[in-house]
């Protein structure tokens, strides 16, 4: 009984030490790199929005047209805006300048008139004092002249000082006018939603007689032939990502398919709530057809080194040790990393063997 328990003991021990599994360092490539996930989009890809409330009039365009900056995308029901714009149009008519004109025809002559009298009234004053000069005529009638010709000098400032007034109040009330109809201009326009960029619309989401608002999207547009990746990019790795950087880029239309692009673009700011910051990468090697919002997984290639040193991460122990055949556990220096292979800087020989941790 004895004897049969140790064979089954010696048994169960030559199976574990058959179980356990070895390597030595190999020298190969090694890549590192910066997993990431995101969406294809066009290149310069936008979401359409009312500026106002309101309801479709009318759709201008369909999915698939290809559309021109400023071109029409829809219409609203804007009655009280047009008509509140030809008022002001009209407004803006009548209180021009050049509709006014007679009024300050008319202040012109009343400044006219008034200078008229007023160096006729100066011409009796100085007959007047003549004569009083020769002793002709009386104290009272020279006084009357005098006063004449002063409230005639008035008279005439006034005048003048009227027609200063008159055209300043009309070149204001036709400013304010024009300014006036550029805001209902402005407002009325707004019931027309207008591209903002050349390119082909991919998606319209309203019809005829639906309700829109500012805080809805109602189309998508973006370039008619030039796509780029939109990937997000965990905040511990980003300070890793620069531009030009060469990505691979797998899609899930494109199975066991590698396709290669360039990161063009990093956002300055990190996104809070998912903790990852946007950057941007443009195709070099694209695939033959592509449509906005297809999901990818990319891999940024951060660093490449020839001829290292590397073991199978998974021979790994707290990212700094490994085991040796003898039962030793070694310090080692890790250097470039991919997700199957770490490169060893140093405490590893390429004669050394060493065992796969237990999980």
């Amino acid at each position: 009984m004895k004897c049969s328990a140790w064979v089954l003991l010696t048994l169960l021990f030559l199976s574990c030490k058959e179980k356990e599994e070895t390597t030595s360092p190999v020298v190969q490539n090694i890549t590192e790199s910066v997993y990431s996930s995101g969406k294809v989009k066009t290149k310069n890809q936008y979401e359409a929005f009312s500026p106002v409330d309101g309801i479709v009039r009318q759709v201008n365009v369909k999915e698939g047209d290809v559309v021109h900056k400023g071109d029409p995308l829809l219409s609203l029901v804007n009655e009280t805006a047009q008509l509140n714009a030809e008022n002001a149009s009209l407004s803006a008519q009548y209180l021009s300048v050049q509709a006014n004109a007679d009024k300050l025809q008319e202040s012109l002559a009343a400044i006219n008139i008034s200078k008229a009298k007023w160096q006729n009234d100066s011409l009796l004053f100085q007959r007047q004092q003549k004569l009083w000069d020769e002793g002709i005529g009386s104290r009272n009638e020279l006084e009357q002249r005098e006063l004449a010709v002063k409230n005639s000098a008035t008279a005439y400032r006034t005048a003048q000082l009227r027609y200063q007034q008159l055209k300043q109040q009309l070149n204001f009330s036709e400013q304010q006018a024009r300014k006036n109809l550029e805001i209902s201009s402005t407002l009325a326009g707004d019931y027309i939603v207008r591209a903002k960029q050349d390119g082909r619309v991919y998606s319209i989401s309203k019809e005829p007689g639906e309700v829109v608002s500012p805080q809805a999207p109602i189309a998508v547009i973006g370039s008619a032939d030039t796509y780029l990746l939109e990937l997000q990019v965990d905040e511990y790795d980003i300070a890793k990502i620069k531009l030009g950087q060469k990505v691979l880029v797998g899609l899930d239309s494109y199975k066991g398919q590698v396709f290669e692009a360039v990161v063009t673009k990093i956002e300055p700011i990190m996104n809070e709530r998912t903790r990852s910051v946007t950057i941007e990468a443009e195709f070099t090697k694209a695939p033959p057809s592509l449509y906005p919002n297809l999901s990818t997984e990319a891999n940024i290639l951060i660093n490449t080194k020839e001829n290292a040193v590397t073991i199978p991460r998974s021979y790994l122990l707290d990212e700094s040790y490994v085991l040796l055949n003898s039962g030793e556990r070694r310090k080692v220096t890790v250097g470039l990393k991919d997700y199957q292979k770490a490169e060893i800087l140093s405490g590893l020989s390429k004669d050394d063997v060493i065992k796969k941790p237990a999980p």
